[in-house]
């Protein structure tokens, strides 16, 4: 050990080893829509001040010992292999430029990071889109952290535009703790029991035995996860999101899952009829973290911090609803639905019980046989959702204007995932998905139709 020590190894951590092993590799590429031509003079000076002393493993690549340990080491980092500015031809209109940031950001997203080199690159493309003057992509590796430690340190890096000097503040979780008599409790504790049985069950299974039907939006190919993807988005108004969340009393999070899964079985429909009769399930990304917001990145460096850096996450399976002639009358039903099934999940053991079983699977078995089991989990399922909350106020890096945000994650082995982050009053949607088996744009148009039909509802209702 004295002598790992003196080479400067740090252990890796047990999910930083699955998820970047022989059977699974993610990438996480943020993607920051700049107000303004975008100026790249300071560029390397932001990353050696700002970015690199963030945290280590920012300055550091994988390694394996002599016992077959997987380890950080601590490199010199070249910043000019990891800065990337692409050239596209000169004097073209706005949409060709938009679409050769969509065909790159599809591109590099799916390319694998150099093993030599720490694992993250930024991309600074200086031509205009429909939505930006410029975009930069932080392209990092899911090993790194999880999308909270990442946006984090990204976070770190921005100051807020209208005062530097004021810290940047986000939309509050909302929990509502409501105390019940010792009575009350009995009832729901049994219940949990059974719950968390069958929730941990199902969940194996899934991850063994049982797939998803393919359909429209599931090609179920081995090797899916090396295919081609496109990338494109839409936006809601936050505000809107909050009249249907108090009109359903429900939360935010029921409500843009209700209107994802009602739009995806739109789509479904529209592509194949039989499909909506499908066995269709979704995976919730969890944060597992037992916070409300962003903490400082001294903060989560700390031992022990309930907001640590790393990956701390977990699924939620949530079973697509049929789309029947009934749901379709009744739109609500898909957000009501989905905060049951999310809400019992999050009341279950189930979650804890499956990050035990994991450290189990990795201590007996090691991290490649449960890299399998996450994949397997993944491409037994036929989409992924995950979310971030993002700053209320307008950001700037380096005194440039931020004007939107998003992120997508490459790599896991499904046709289809959709990543949300909120920014300034808006909530922006990524929609991944697999090159020439989904038509991303009639997937965007039924999600945004659901959107409509749902915000409707709740404000008849």
């Amino acid at each position: 050990m004295k002598g790992e020590e003196e080479e400067g190894l740090e252990p890796m951590s047990p999910s930083a080893q699955y998820l970047k092993s022989s059977a699974l590799s993610l990438t996480i590429c943020g993607v920051l829509e700049s107000e303004d031509e975008i100026d790249d003079s300071k560029t390397m000076s932001l990353l050696k001040d700002i970015f690199l002393p963030i945290n280590p493993r920012f300055s550091s690549i994988m390694v394996t010992n002599k016992k077959g340990e997987r380890k950080w080491k601590k490199v010199e980092v070249n910043l000019e292999e990891h800065v990337i500015v692409p050239t596209f031809p000169s004097g073209m209109s706005v949409d060709y430029y938009d679409d050769c940031f969509n065909e790159y950001l599809s591109k590099i997203a799916t390319k694998q990071l150099p093993l030599q080199w720490p694992l993250w690159e930024i991309h600074i493309v200086k031509y205009p889109t429909k939505n930006a003057a410029g975009n930069a992509i932080f392209k990092l590796h899911h090993s790194l952290g999880d999308g909270y430690s990442l946006m984090g340190a990204l976070l770190s890096c921005l100051q807020r535009a209208d005062d530097p000097s004021m810290p940047l503040t986000f939309p509050s979780a909302g929990t509502r703790i409501r105390r019940k008599k010792f009575l009350q409790r009995i009832p729901r504790f049994f219940t949990g029991l059974v719950h968390t049985a069958h929730d941990f069950g199902w969940g194996l299974f899934k991850s063994t035995l049982i797939k998803d039907d393919k359909s429209p939006i599931r090609s179920g190919v081995d090797g899916v996860e090396f295919r081609p993807i496109v990338t494109t988005t839409t936006m809601f108004y936050i505000d809107q999101l909050k009249q249907i969340k108090s009109k359903l009393n429900v939360t935010i999070n029921d409500v843009i899952t209700g209107v994802i899964i009602l739009g995806t079985r739109l789509y479904m429909q529209k592509v194949d009829e039989e499909s909506i009769k499908s066995k269709t399930t979704a995976l919730v990304l969890l944060n597992t973290r037992a916070i409300g917001g962003y903490k400082s990145i001294d903060e989560m460096i700390k031992p022990n911090s309930d907001s640590a850096w790393g990956n701390r996450f977990a699924f939620l399976q949530v079973p697509l609803p049929k789309l029947t002639r009934a749901e379709l009358l009744n739109p609500l039903v898909f957000v009501k639905k989905s905060h049951r099934i999310i809400k019992r999940q999050k009341n279950s053991a189930a979650v804890y019980l499956t990050g035990q079983l994991l450290r189990l699977v990795t201590k007996v078995k090691g991290h490649e046989t449960t890299a399998r089991h996450i994949h397997a989990t993944l491409k037994n399922t036929s989409m992924a959702i995950s979310n971030l909350i993002g700053p209320v106020e307008q950001m700037a890096l380096a005194n440039q204007l931020c004007k939107g945000l998003y992120f997508v994650v490459a790599g896991p082995p499904q046709s289809l995932s959709v990543t949300m982050i909120s920014y300034v009053g808006k909530l922006r949607i990524a929609l991944t998905a697999e090159k020439g088996f989904i038509d991303q744009n009639k997937l965007k148009s039924c999600i945004e139709y659901a959107f409509e039909v749902i915000y409707k509802a709740a404000l008849e209702a």
